[in-house]
């Protein structure tokens, strides 16, 4: 996206420089006559340079959209639809590689797929979910026999998956954006015996975040809390571990928000403001 901006700042510059009469500069007089009553132009509105958006999903069940009762990929149509709104966003491309059950070892592997790796060297965002599959390995294998030690093994694994995949990205993108979506415990609602996944859950995503504040724009996507402390029914009810409709939506719309916060959005209205 960086490259993008760039472009739009030069031509602001040039369209200010063009926008001076050229008579000021032979008349010196006319120059002071006339100085005083020059005032400021408008600022130019964000919609003025409309910018094209590619973005790639990659990642589990989250991104396959599993739940999605319109089987139109998860959270992402609802993102869309609200990035669609925006004013200076021209056209939404978007690339879904959502395999469900699949782990951060899994996912890595993936990134060699030429397929893969075609999207995201055009991308100007990649968004990754996964992690989900990678705590439930550690309940399936010792469930009844729970221990600290076995989720802190898990998770040294999982953040070093997650940095492969970030380095793999930036090896094909210097420029894309990167979200990495956090982690919820679906069971907190329903499961006494697994509400003590909520304390792992909010470690690992303790160091998801931590990570991604060692790189340049690369940002974490907290949702815990929109399943976690929901009043209303967000998840599938065939399984009470994926989200629903609803649930997909409140993803989009904290995803939309970081695109607001941090990058694509915010930049390009500074663009149009230079």
């Amino acid at each position: 996206m960086k490259k993008k901006f760039i472009f739009l700042f030069l031509c602001c510059i040039v369209l200010t420089a063009c926008s001076v009469p050229s008579r000021i500069q032979h008349s010196p007089s006319y120059h002071k006559e006339r100085a005083t009553n020059l005032t400021p132009k408008k600022e130019i509105p964000n919609d003025f340079f409309p910018i094209d958006i590619n973005i790639v999903s990659i990642g589990d069940s989250l991104t396959l959209g599993v739940g999605d009762s319109t089987n139109r990929g998860g959270y992402l149509p609802y993102l869309v639809k609200l990035l669609n709104k925006e004013k200076q966003i021209r056209n939404i491309e978007t690339s879904n590689y959502g395999v469900r059950g699949h782990r951060s070892d899994q996912l890595l592997k993936r990134l060699n797929r030429e397929e893969i790796q075609k999207d995201i060297i055009n991308a100007d965002a990649v968004i990754i979910t996964v992690g989900g599959n990678d705590v439930m390995k550690v309940v399936r294998e010792h469930y009844l026999h729970l221990k600290l030690k076995y989720f802190t093994e898990q998770k040294i694994e999982y953040e070093n998956n997650l940095n492969k995949m970030i380095t793999k990205i930036r090896s094909l993108n210097n420029d894309a954006d990167i979200y990495l979506v956090g982690l919820y415990n679906p069971y907190s609602k329903w499961v006494a015996t697994l509400r003590e996944l909520d304390f792992i859950i909010e470690d690992w995503n303790m160091s998801i975040k931590k990570m991604t504040n060692s790189y340049d724009d690369v940002y974490f996507v907290e949702i815990e809390d929109l399943f976690n402390n929901s009043k209303e029914n967000v998840l599938f009810e065939k399984d009470y571990f994926h989200p629903n409709d609803r649930g997909y939506e409140l993803m989009a719309e904290r995803i939309f928000l970081r695109f607001k916060e941090e990058t694509m959005l915010n930049s390009a209205e500074a663009a149009g403001r230079r």
